[in-house]
């Protein structure tokens, strides 16, 4: 450097150069450090292009930068914010801060699958120097904001790059997992303005452990925040670029994460070289606006003047999505591991510096949740003053001894009496002893901490140690209590007109519950659908909602929505408001729930792990949701293509409830079968057949997925005959199959019945010898199993498997028994819907309905003959018995042949067959089937 430039910090540069040789006994590493921070300000502050270093949500920077906004008024400024998120910044006047701007991606192009969906946020408060800085270059007229950082496609594209590099690992500040209530962001990638904490462990808990406090947002707030609060432009500016160096010196060696920080500061420099080449802005009128850890930069390209030897790499073809979702200050504290509540203590510094420092902030016009001001002119720009060297106020703000700030008494005695009322208010038996304590216990850690006047953190110390026992009466314990009166959880809202054209359409199409949706919390909305017939439509977008959004947004209460039935009246819990940032991204999906709908069904039944289980879902879904019969055919026919490419039958009972549920609907709905469901019985009905055999004898497939199976050939049989299919299959299929375990032994047996194979006689035989078998009788619940499946296929087997049940439990040991009788609950319960109640309505018709009953009680299958088994004689007179009764005594047929006036005479009766005599009389039918069968 120049003599001239040395000039500035040469004072501080001799102090340090001693400093180093006194304590490190020799001027080499620690000299090289100190006097490199000193050269990296200096760098810094004689840059044409006014560097603004600043540190993310800090009230010191925002007042700051609204007090050097006000002096300088820029023409450009220039921000370090993803470039792409630049038109959205307009949109920040509808809504009520805080919120995240926010670039999505829900099909990537360039990036590996497993990564979508892509999300990348930047929250902004109030009370942070970039929102101070994008409402004065909006609402200024001739100011041009300018965003310089990386795009959020290479925020991905570094990220790639990091992990073909180096394995990620968790650094001292990462986070834990944020709760359900902090998860505003989502799993967002964040992005800052001005990141600015140690990245050197040893030395952020030398910092803490020398500073007496426990996080890094209180060392901030105590050595940081208030030192600065009211300090000049150029103090602040020196310093935060003397801290910014210091981290920078001092963090470890990644190599990733310092080929990105470098990266980043080439991008954005070539950026604002570009603009000043297409402009010509003067730099002197410019003013950049980022982290302190980038303001301290010592890449090549660093300034106006650096070297222009980097190429920015092209985005790759992935589609970005960019809005607003909202944001609060416990999600900006878990995005970025910031101490609970400290965001909250921010707000609430921000607003007593502008109180105490009289600086006027920079509010958006028509900022929601922001009082209104009168409007006012424009400032003029000051006539800029000749270019001096900048003086150092750095070396005067580390000798001054610091600045004792004395008691607000009135300040801490409102606080403590505040906690006890909201601590009494939360169950807590807290009284006025307590806020007394609460004010002298602050009062004592303070001075434990070398601190004249306690903090917000010494008061929350203070208020817990006081109040909170052993245990917590209701939801919130007292740390939580002191965060709510310190400013609590803030929480934004994205204002009607900044949300995308679904989420709009969505609040215009339920316009007529008359609720106020865009609120946070939980709306009762009440349908009377069959008075006010126009409400239906806003039951059809609660339905999509309820399907599209997370549990919670959209919750029926009354109501339901099946298969050719329509809605009478409805109750819903809606919490659209809480859920907003779920409806924003919806629209990131598509114009309509409607095209987003059909996007997702579509999605889920062509991915690759598509089963002709989860197309039929979505062919119900269709028929459900859109009341689309070309989607349902489409994915209908598809379905016929995935069922036939598998070769397994783990679908099968799934296949087959849905198949059932869409043919009664169609069946009652439509004329005609659609053409897509006849091809699947038809094309099922050949798989099943082809798969049966090795289903039986295959160990991975279980017993309900074979009575599936057989349930579809069995209920769909009548169907696929008559388009075609022929029976003699399914008779070879079961014929060639011989299983081994006895669930799917007892399974083949009641199928044999069904196709009368097998009697019930000789079933019922199989059954006694079991059971008559010691080796065989602890196997016999397992058959037992089998038959209570085989009531899906064969459900005429009902009062057969209440026998076996009965015997079982008559029959059976003990110890055999009663192991088995949590499967049987279990399997009933798994089928219980169809399986249960034939079990329950049959056992009710055989079993005596009292319990005097029960002693004498026989059951049918032991007192009555078994049909099947007689064979009734035939009696001599050629079955004629009643022929011969009425001869015997005809006068009741005289009687009702005079009154119908007929006439005729008895005849005697005659032993052959009568058959012979009438086709005798009549020979015309039989002349015809002769020809008939001759012709054949």
């Amino acid at each position: 450097m120049s003599g001239t430039h040395e000039g500035t910090f040469a004072g501080l540069r001799a102090q340090l150069q001693e400093a180093a040789a006194t304590f490190a006994d020799g001027p080499d590493a620690l000299e090289g450090i100190l006097l490199g921070i000193v050269d990296d300000v200096d760098r810094a502050v004689r840059e044409p292009l006014e560097i603004f270093p600043v540190c993310h949500h800090s009230p010191a920077s925002a007042v700051a930068m609204a007090r050097r906004l006000r002096e300088k008024q820029p023409k450009v400024v220039y921000l370090e914010l993803c470039e792409d998120m630049a038109p959205l910044l307009t949109e920040l006047r509808n809504c009520r801060l805080p919120v995240a701007v926010q670039a999505f991606a829900s099909e990537v192009d360039g990036f590996p699958a497993e990564w979508s969906p892509l999300s990348v946020v930047a929250p902004i408060t109030e009370a942070s120097a970039e929102y101070q800085a994008i409402a004065y270059a909006l609402d200024t007229p001739g100011v041009e904001l300018v965003l310089v950082d990386r795009s959020s496609d290479h925020v991905f594209q570094w990220d790639a790059r990091g992990r073909e590099t180096t394995e990620p690992t968790a650094g001292p500040d990462t986070a834990a997992p944020p709760a359900e209530e902090t998860a505003l962001h989502g799993d967002a990638v964040g992005v800052e303005i001005g990141d600015l904490r140690p990245r050197f462990a040893d030395l952020e808990e030398h910092l803490l452990r020398h500073g007496k406090v426990r996080h890094w947002s209180e060392w901030w707030h105590q050595y940081v925040e208030l030192p600065l609060g009211d300090s000049d432009h150029d103090t602040y500016r020196q310093v935060m670029l003397l801290i910014g160096s210091l981290f920078r010196r001092l963090a470890p060696g990644d190599p990733h994460r310092v080929r990105v920080d470098e990266d980043r500061e080439r991008f954005m420099w070539t950026r604002m070289r570009e603009h000043l080449a297409a402009t010509g802005a003067d730099p002197a009128d410019c003013l950049y606006v980022c982290g302190a850890f980038h303001a301290a930069s010592r890449v090549a390209e660093f300034g106006v003047h650096g070297t222009d030897t980097y190429r920015i790499s092209p985005r790759t073809p992935t589609t970005w999505q960019h809005g607003l979702i909202p944001s609060s200050h416990a999600a900006i504290e878990a995005q970025f591991g910031l101490a609970a509540g400290s965001v909250s203590i921010a707000a609430t510094v921000w607003a007593k510096n502008l109180k105490r420092t009289c600086v006027e902030p920079y509010r958006l016009v028509g900022q929601a949740g922001t009082r209104k001001t009168k409007p006012k002119k424009a400032a003029t720009a000051a006539a800029p003053a000749p270019a001096v060297p900048p003086a150092d106020k750095l070396t005067g703000f580390l000798q001054q001894p610091p600045v004792l700030d004395r008691l607000d008494e009135a300040e801490l005695l409102g606080w403590s009496v505040e906690i006890v009322r909201a601590a009494r208010r939360n169950g807590y038996l807290a009284s006025t002893a307590d806020a007394i304590a609460v004010f002298e216990t602050s009062i004592l850690l303070a001075g434990v901490r070398d601190r004249a006047k306690p903090t917000p953190y010494d008061f929350q110390d203070a208020a817990v140690t006081c109040i909170e026992k052993d245990t917590v009466p209701g939801r919130r314990d007292v740390r939580r209590l002191v965060e709510i009166m310190m400013g609590g959880d803030r929480i934004g809202q994205v204002g009607y007109d900044a949300l995308p054209p679904l989420a709009r359409d969505v609040h215009d199409r339920l316009a007529p519950l008359n609720l106020k949706l865009q609120q946070r919390g939980v709306r009762r909305a009440l349908l009377d659908i069959a008075s006010q017939p126009e409400l239906e439509r806003c039951s059809d977008v609660l339905w999509m909602l309820r399907y599209l959004m997370p549990r919670g947004a959209a919750r029926p209460i009354m109501g339901e929505r099946s298969l050719g039935e329509r809605p009478i009246q409805e109750s819903w819990d809606l919490a659209l408001g809480t859920h907003q940032r779920a409806l924003i991204e919806l629209g990131y999906e598509g114009v309509s729930i409607e095209q987003v709908l059909e996007q997702r069904l579509r999605r889920t039944a062509y991915g690759p792990q598509a089963t002709a289980a989860t197309v039929l879902q979505a062919v119900e879904d269709a028929t459900l949701y859109l009341r689309s019969r070309r989607l349902a055919d489409e994915l209908g026919t598809h379905a016929l293509e995935v069922l036939s490419a598998e070769r397994t039958v783990d679908g099968a009972p799934e296949v087959l409830r849905r198949v059932r549920r869409l043919l009664a609907y169609y069946r009652t709905s439509e004329p005609v079968l659609p053409a897509w469901i006849e091809s699947f019985v038809k094309t099922g009905y050949a798989h099943y057949c082809t798969l049966l055999p090795t289903a039986f004898t295959d160990d991975d497939a279980t017993v309900r997925q074979v009575a599936a199976m057989l349930g579809f050939l069995f209920s769909m049989e009548g169907l696929a005959l008559s388009l075609g299919c022929d029976r003699t299959q399914l008779e070879l299929a079961v014929a060639q199959s011989h299983p081994e375990d006895p669930s799917k032994t007892a399974l083949l047996w009641a199928a044999q019945v069904h196709l009368g194979n097998l009697s019930r006689a000789d079933l019922r035989a199989r059954c006694d010898d079991l059971l008559g078998n010691p080796l065989v009788v602890p196997a016999y619940p397992r058959y037992l199993s089998g038959f209570l499946h085989a009531l899906e296929p064969v459900p005429s087997l009902t009062d057969f498997v209440v026998e076996a049940v009965s015997n079982a439990f008559g029959r059976l040991p003990d110890p055999v028994l009663l192991p088995w009788l949590p499967t049987l609950i279990t399997t009933l319960r798994s089928g219980g819907a169809d399986l249960a109640p034939l079990l329950i309505r049959e056992a009710g018709r055989v079993f005596p309905g009292r319990l005097a009953a029960l002693d004498e009680w026989v059951p049918p299958w032991r007192t009555q003959p078994q049909p099947d088994a007689v064979v009734p004689a035939r009696h001599p007179n050629g079955g004629r018995r009643g022929v011969a009764l009425l001869a015997a005594h005809p006068a009741t047929c005289d009687a009702v042949a005079d009154l119908l006036g007929c006439e005729g005479t008895w005849e005697t009766p005659d032993p052959g067959p009568s058959g012979a005599a009438l086709v005798g009389r009549h020979p015309d039918t039989a002349l015809a089937l002769e020809e008939l069968l001759a012709g054949a």
